[in-house]
């Protein structure tokens, strides 16, 4: 046999595939969370900066020009006035009616700007923004952002000096609020009809980190994975170890050695349970080929001394010439022993039909007390031979059964009583009905049997006086027939009896449908 083939292979490799399923999705939940957790972090970090360019450069271009400090004053050139376009990042309030004086838009606050020391603007920058707010863009933890403002026209405004050389516009089409990737780089930005601002840095160590983790928990699943296929191979062969013995004892049993039992230290797992089971099952095949043994030495027995009466008597008629009397009392002795033997095979077909189960013919209500004085009435003279008186206490009584087999059984156990009654005793027949049951009792005053034979009395070719059975030309096989109909008729046979006392045999039958006890 293939070992692949085999159960324990099947079961580890089934084991094998839903356990890297398992760890394969767990893996692969563990590191989709980790991967948005990074990338919220990221979004958030550069949420935060796009609200910051947004907000610092709306100060810078809302402030009076004679508020602005050197550095921060616009740079005045040929080709750009010197005050920023209108609608550029512009916030316009007009005083209130009783107002008279025209309030300045609030800054940012300073704590939303921290960091080190910050990029000055690019080349076409209409307004900077302060150094104390271009430091918080220095980034944290070590990262370095970069930011892009563009005006309405779409032309870009202002950019940090760390941006890359080419930063291109998000298309119209994109949400007012969004992110985008452009390779390792992770960039946020915010879109306005007055222009647009983005905010990006290099993204590749926290993908770095995110590599890393799955790496990690690549290597983690691989040793649960082969830990859990070597605690699943111990298991399976723990679990597995039953049959093993199992297949080794019924090869031994096949061999010839019906002794063999299954080792059951474990008797409450289900292998322990089919352990019990098989050797219930062996015991009974061995009693069974015992049986089966004991039964043919003890028919190949019982029919050799009617071949041997028979041989014995055809060779003296044929060794020489013999009168007519002498012939005829050959003939005699012959006929004798041929219906001895006829009576054995009888029995011997009889028995190998309920050991087939050929006993489960069609059963009628039928009335045991009429079956059995016609029983009865065809065993009068071999009692009267006997001098043995029959007592009849019948009945009516209604039963399911089978007419010719309920017919054997009294036969059986009558001519029983008889022939083991002593001479001028008496056998009492009586039928009577019972809850859910037709009762058939047979008692006779004999010898009885003694304590040592009665667990045996239904076993076949079992004779307790066995001289004068053979001597009877009884083989032995009367009670075990009975037993077997009445098993077969779902049944129960007892015998009580003591020595010197006789013998009691009482059967107990399922009571026929119309019967109301």
């Amino acid at each position: 046999m293939n070992a692949f083939r085999s159960i324990r292979w099947r079961l580890q490799s089934w084991h094998g595939v839903m356990l890297a399923l398992a760890l394969a999705g767990f893996g692969y939940t563990a590191w989709q969370l980790e991967w948005e957790n990074q990338l919220r972090r990221i979004d958030q970090e550069l949420e935060e900066r796009v609200s910051a360019v947004a907000g610092a450069t709306l100060a810078v271009q809302d402030r009076p020009a004679e508020d602005r400090s050197p550095r921060e004053a616009p740079e005045q050139d040929e080709r750009r006035p010197a005050s920023p376009p209108p609608g550029q990042f512009r916030r316009e309030e007009r005083p209130a009616p009783d107002d008279p004086q025209p309030r300045r838009p609030p800054q940012e606050p300073p704590s939303q700007l921290q960091g080190r020391a910050g990029s000055p603007p690019g080349p076409r920058s209409d307004a900077r923004l302060p150094a104390r707010e271009m430091r918080f863009f220095e980034g944290l933890s070590g990262q370095a952002f970069y930011y892009v403002v563009w005006g309405p026209d779409g032309a870009e405004h202002t950019r940090s000096t760390s941006a890359p050389p080419s930063v291109p516009r998000p298309e119209r089409t994109a949400a007012l609020r969004g992110s985008r990737w452009r390779g390792t780089i992770r960039e946020r930005f915010h879109l306005a009809p007055e222009g647009g601002v983005l905010v990006g840095r290099d993204a590749d160590k926290d993908l770095a980190a995110v590599r890393r983790f799955a790496s990690l928990l690549a290597v983690t699943g691989g040793a649960a994975c082969l830990l859990g296929l070597g605690g699943g191979w111990w298991v399976s062969t723990r679990a597995l170890r039953p049959i093993a013995d199992i297949s080794a004892t019924a090869a031994r049993i096949a061999s010839g050695d019906l002794t063999q039992r299954i080792r059951t230290a474990d008797t409450s797992s289900e292998l322990g349970a089919l352990a019990g089971v098989l050797n219930d099952t062996f015991a009974r095949l061995h009693a069974s080929f015992t049986r089966q043994a004991q039964f043919t030495a003890d028919a190949s027995h019982e029919l050799r001394t009617p071949v041997a009466v028979v041989l014995t008597h055809t060779q003296n008629a044929l060794a020489r010439d013999r009168t007519a009397d002498e012939y005829r009392e050959s003939l005699a002795a012959c006929q004798r022993a041929a219906q001895r033997m006829r009576g054995l095979t009888e029995s011997l077909l009889t028995l190998a039909r309920i050991d087939s189960g050929g006993l489960a013919e069609a059963r009628v209500t039928c009335d045991l007390a009429q079956i059995a004085h016609g029983a009865i009435d065809l065993l009068r003279p071999l009692a009267e031979a006997e001098k043995v008186t029959l007592i009849l206490q019948l009945s009516p009584v209604r039963c399911q059964a089978h007419i010719g087999q309920l017919e054997q059984v009294v036969t059986n156990l009558v001519s029983n009583a008889i022939h083991y009654d002593r001479a001028g005793g008496s056998v009492r027949i009586r039928t009577a009905a019972e809850p859910g049951f037709a009762v058939l009792s047979v008692q006779d005053t004999g010898e009885g049997i003694a304590p040592g034979d009665l667990p045996h009395v239904f076993e076949r070719f079992y004779r307790a006086d066995k001289a004068r059975a053979r001597s009877a030309g009884r083989a032995g096989l009367g009670l075990a027939i009975t037993r077997a109909i009445v098993d077969a008729h779902r049944g129960t046979i007892q015998v009580v009896s003591a020595p010197g006392a006789g013998s009691t045999f009482t059967v107990r039958l399922p009571a026929g449908a119309d019967h109301h006890a």
